[in-house]
C-alpha cells in the first residue's frame, strides 16, 4: 500500500535571537577569536509500505515512519600561526514507528522495538594551514537506539596543489558497537529475557566493530568540468546477523538469521560537476560496489540544479540502483536446513530501484522573512520505488543561517 506522506514543518524563527545584534554588537563580536560561520537545521519524514519483512521471514508488512531532525554548528578562529580552525558540532534525533518490528514478539500488545528514538551527536575539528596546503582533523561520534550503542572516531588528511586545482584527502575511521541481542519471542531459550522495560530476564550483548578507509582525489578539469575519484574500503566484524530476522527452512522449521563474522567491502565512485552556462550545474555520481558475501551493486545519480531568478534553483533528480543479492539469501520457506549461512533480508536480496524527486532552493539577498542571517532554505521530496514491491516517500525542509 502507498504510504501517504504528510508535509513536515520545521520552527523558521529557532536561532533567530542570536542574530538579532546592533551594529555595535556585531563589531563586537567579529573581534573575538571563536565566530559562528553557519547553523545547518533539517528537518525530514521518511514513509515506506511493502510486504517482505526480515523479521517475519521475508513475508508481513514492512510499513515503517521515521521523523529526524537534525542541528550543525560550525565555529571557526584562526590561530597565531594564521591557520584557521574549524569546529563542528552536530546533534541528530530520530523517532521512527515500525510495524515489522512490532512482530518481534507478536504475542503481545506492542514489542520493545515498535518504536524508538535514535539520537546521534558528533563533534569534529579540522585545520586548515594555507601555508602547507593542508587540512587535518579528528572527529568523534555517539550513536544510541534501544537496542545498540555505537562509538564512532575518524581522523582524516587532505592536501591541495599550490594551484588549488587538485586535492588529495584521506579519512579513517572505526566504529565500535554493542547490540542488544534480541530474539523472536517463540525462539528464547528458558531464561531469556525479551528486552522489554521491567523483564529481569538476561538478555546477551554482542559487539560489531566497522573499519573504514576513504582516498579521494579531486580535480578541476577546466573552468566547467570538475571529477572527483573515491575508493572506500571497509571491513566489518561482530554480530553481523539481525538477532531477530526470522528464517523460514524448507522443511517447515524456522530459526534466527545467521551470517558470517566478517565482511568485506569496496565501494568504488567518481562525480562529475558540470557548469553549463550561468544557470543550469549537472551534478553526476556513479558507484561501483562488491564485498565478500557475493554481492555487486551499480548506482548511478544524476541532478539538475536550475536558477530560475538568481535567488531560485530547481533541482530534479534521479537516481538508479541494481544489486545481486549475497549468497546467502533465499526467500521465505527456501532455505535448506543444512545450511551454514542464511538470510531472507529482501535489502540485501537481489533487487533493482528508482529514486526520483526534486528540490526547491531560496537564496534572497536581505535573507528570509527580513532576517538578513537566515540566507538560504531548501525543500526536497522523493519517490522510491523498488522492485520487490517496496514503495516510499520522503520529504526534506533545511536552513542555513550564515
Amino acid at each position: 500500500m502507498k504510504k501517504i506522506v504528510l508535509t513536515v514543518g520545521l520552527l523558521a524563527g529557532l536561532l533567530k535571537g542570536a542574530y538579532a545584534q546592533t551594529n555595535n554588537d556585531k563589531e563586537a563580536y567579529e573581534k573575538r577569536k571563536l565566530k559562528i560561520e553557519e547553523v545547518n537545521l533539517v528537518s525530514s519524514y521518511y514513509g515506506q509500505d511493502g510486504n517482505n519483512s526480515a523479521v517475519t521471514g521475508g513475508i508481513g508488512t514492512e510499513k515503517l515512519g521515521d521523523f529526524a531532525n537534525s542541528i550543525d554548528l560550525k565555529l571557526s578562529f584562526i590561530d597565531r600561526k594564521s591557520r584557521q580552525h574549524f569546529i563542528n558540532a552536530d546533534f541528530n534525533i530520530d523517532h521512527y514507528t515500525s510495524a515489522s518490528s512490532d512482530n518481534i514478539d507478536p504475542l503481545t500488545v506492542s514489542s520493545a522495538s515498535r518504536s524508538d528514538t535514535h539520537v546521534y551527536p558528533s563533534l569534529s575539528w579540522s585545520m586548515k594551514d594555507d601555508a602547507t596546503h593542508t587540512t587535518r582533523g579528528v572527529s568523534y561520534s555517539y550513536s544510541t537506539e534501544y537496542d545498540y550503542q555505537s562509538h564512532g572516531f575518524n581522523v582524516n588528511f587532505a592536501k591541495l596543489s599550490k594551484d588549488n586545482n587538485r586535492e588529495f584527502s584521506l579519512k579513517a575511521g572505526a566504529f565500535f558497537d554493542t547490540w542488544t541481542a534480541i530474539l523472536p519471542s517463540e525462539l528464547r531459550p528458558a531464561g531469556y529475557g525479551s528486552a522489554a522495560e521491567g523483564d529481569r530476564d538476561p538478555v546477551a550483548y554482542k559487539p560489531r566493530n566497522s573499519y573504514n578507509l576513504s582516498l579521494t582525489l579531486s580535480q578541476v578539469i577546466n573552468k566547467r568540468l570538475q571529477l572527483l575519484f573515491t575508493v572506500e574500503p571497509a571491513l566489518q566484524q561482530g554480530l553481523l546477523s539481525t538477532p531477530y530476522h526470522r528464517v523460514y527452512f524448507t522443511d517447515g522449521s524456522h530459526t534466527v538469521e545467521k551470517l558470517p563474522g566478517t565482511r568485506m567491502k569496496l565501494p568504488i565512485g567518481v562525480r562529475a560537476s558540470y557548469f553549463l552556462g550561468d544557470k543550469v550545474i549537472l551534478r553526476g555520481f556513479y558507484r561501483f560496489y562488491a564485498d565478500d558475501w557475493g554481492m555487486v551493486a551499480h548506482s548511478a545519480n544524476v541532478e539538475v540544479s536550475y536558477k530560475v531568478t538568481p535567488f531560485v534553483s530547481l533541482s530534479p533528480f534521479y537516481r538508479f540502483h541494481h544489486q545481486s543479492a549475497v549468497r546467502y539469501f533465499k526467500a521465505y520457506g527456501k532455505q535448506s536446513p543444512t545450511a551454514a549461512y542464511y538470510t531472507s533480508d529482501y535489502d540485501i536480496s537481489g533487487f533493482t530501484s528508482h529514486f526520483v524527486g526534486a528540490g526547491v532552493r531560496l537564496a534572497p539577498p536581505g535573507g528570509l522573512f527580513g532576517i538578513k542571517q537566515w540566507n538560504t532554505v531548501e525543500f526536497r521530496y522523493g519517490h522510491y520505488i523498488r522492485s520487490t514491491g517496496m514503495i516510499g516517500n520522503s520529504v526534506t525542509l533545511a536552513m542555513k543561517l550564515k
